[in-house]
């Protein structure tokens, strides 16, 4: 008998089979998925949609992201591989909603909007919708079994067999023997924040520190040739790296190489898949660090460290997550209660707090500080806030459009005034969508047996 493999359709592609053993899936929170099964045949597939149609000019570079372009696309493809239009039935999954929305935001229901315009396709097309489960709060998971074409939708994160029994809270203490006994960030890593925060630099300044550290030039060079960002060339010593990359992109390597090593510590808490803490790092950093160069109003370097290192409390509570887990589980999906909240009933501390002491023990700039400690509510005054506020916005873009990697919950409540104060409003919530890079949805971390949400 065939072993069943599972395939992860990542956001903004589509991928089409015969009939074989063989899943796929799409986690799906703002996001909107398909899947397109004829049973004559046995051809079938899913796509995975993040936005309702082109923001940009360049949309037309990748015509699988949007509805109005990306269904037809995906249909065709059916259609040539030799799927019968009139056999093609459509399950519709996700399009969860940001949060609470007001009249005055109904330009945040992105995945509304998704929905709506992937339907009117699949009419055109006479298509039947034979199972939707769309808008909510909810994140799922769209699984199609290609080997007898039977499709679920499941929330995501969903894990059988938990314990019903109530958990043991944390002892205080426990969480403070966890940070004392945490190794501080190498010297070299700590020396190119100053440096970087000092916003003078040069990069023979930082060479010379980086080669000081062998250990760090090693995992700096790996994670230059990794899918999350790899080039064209390979990239074999720090001068290639120079060269081909470039100075800045050489600064968040080595700072991304240096705070690996804490988050691939964590084990069945936060992270939903294998590597997932860390994967929802690099992507945060990198988001942060496209809103900061669309909005002008942080230093895009200063803003990818903060993304990068915003969830760094999370590596000391992870450590004592496991007794507790069926309870902090149960309480971020089925409860729908916040993490933070969470994690003061069970531990007496919150990530945010215990990476702020961490920042603080290890002298980290006070910008990094701040927006480690506020990132979850960026409206603190402060002469950071706006840093805060970046890193808030590329976590909550994250949490609904790159679902199954980490579990929290983020409050949107105020995400109108969070983009007012960077000088944008709900109308352009899609344009940020569309700069997430395509790289980390296509760099999702292997899955260890059972992914969940993170939103």
């Amino acid at each position: 008998m065939a072993t069943m493999q599972r395939f992860h359709v990542a956001a903004g592609t589509y991928h089409t089979s015969d009939r074989q053993p063989l899943l796929l899936q799409a986690y799906l929170g703002t996001c909107v998925g398909i899947a397109l099964y004829c049973r004559a045949t046995g051809i079938g597939g899913i796509i995975h949609l993040l936005l309702p149609e082109p923001v940009s000019r360049g949309g037309a570079c990748q015509p699988e992201k949007y509805a109005k372009t990306g269904v037809p696309v995906f249909i065709e493809a059916l259609l040539a591989r030799g799927a019968r239009r009139e056999t093609l039935t459509a399950s519709l999954a996700g399009g969860a909603l940001m949060g609470p929305l007001s009249d005055q935001d109904l330009a945040l229901d992105i995945g509304g909007r998704t929905a709506e315009v992937a339907r009117a396709i699949l009419a055109a097309y006479a298509i039947n919708v034979i199972q939707s489960e769309t808008g909510g709060f909810f994140t799922c998971c769209l699984s199609l079994d290609m080997a007898s074409g039977r499709c679920t939708i499941e929330p995501a994160g969903q894990r059988k067999g938990l314990p019903a029994a109530e958990s043991r809270a944390t002892d205080p203490a426990e969480i403070t023997a966890s940070m004392d006994r945490l190794q501080p960030i190498p010297q070299v890593a700590l020396k190119v924040l100053r440096i970087i925060d000092a916003q003078g630099h040069t990069i023979h300044q930082i060479a010379d520190e980086i080669r000081k550290d062998q250990v760090i030039t090693a995992r700096t060079l790996r994670l230059a040739n990794s899918a999350l960002f790899a080039k064209k060339h390979p990239i074999e010593s720090l001068d290639h790296a120079l060269v081909y990359l470039g100075q800045d992109q050489l600064v968040k390597l080595v700072l991304s190489a240096a705070v690996q090593s804490y988050f691939e510590q964590t084990s069945v808490g936060y992270s939903l898949c294998k590597g997932g803490l860390y994967h929802h790092a690099i992507g945060c950093a990198q988001v942060a660090e496209a809103l900061a160069l669309k909005t002008g109003k942080v230093d895009s370097g200063i803003a990818y460290t903060a993304g990068l290192l915003h969830d760094i409390g999370k590596v000391v509570l992870d450590q004592h997550m496991a007794p507790v887990y069926p309870l902090f589980y149960r309480r971020a999906l089925e409860e729908d209660e916040n993490v933070q909240s969470i994690e003061k009933r069970l531990f007496g501390i919150d990530h945010t707090e215990v990476g702020h002491s961490l920042a603080r023990k290890w002298s980290f700039p006070p910008s990094l500080a701040h927006a480690i400690r506020f990132h979850h509510h960026p409206e603190q005054e402060s002469e950071y806030k706006l840093l805060a506020v970046i890193v808030y916005l590329a976590d909550v873009l994250l949490s609904r459009f790159h679902i199954g990697v980490e579990l929290e919950r983020l409050d949107t409540r105020k995400l109108t005034a969070h983009l007012e104060s960077i000088g944008l409003t709900s109308i352009h919530f899609a344009d940020l969508v569309d700069l997430i890079p395509e790289r980390i949805f296509k760099a999702m971390p292997d899955e260890s047996g059972g992914v969940g949400l993170k939103g």
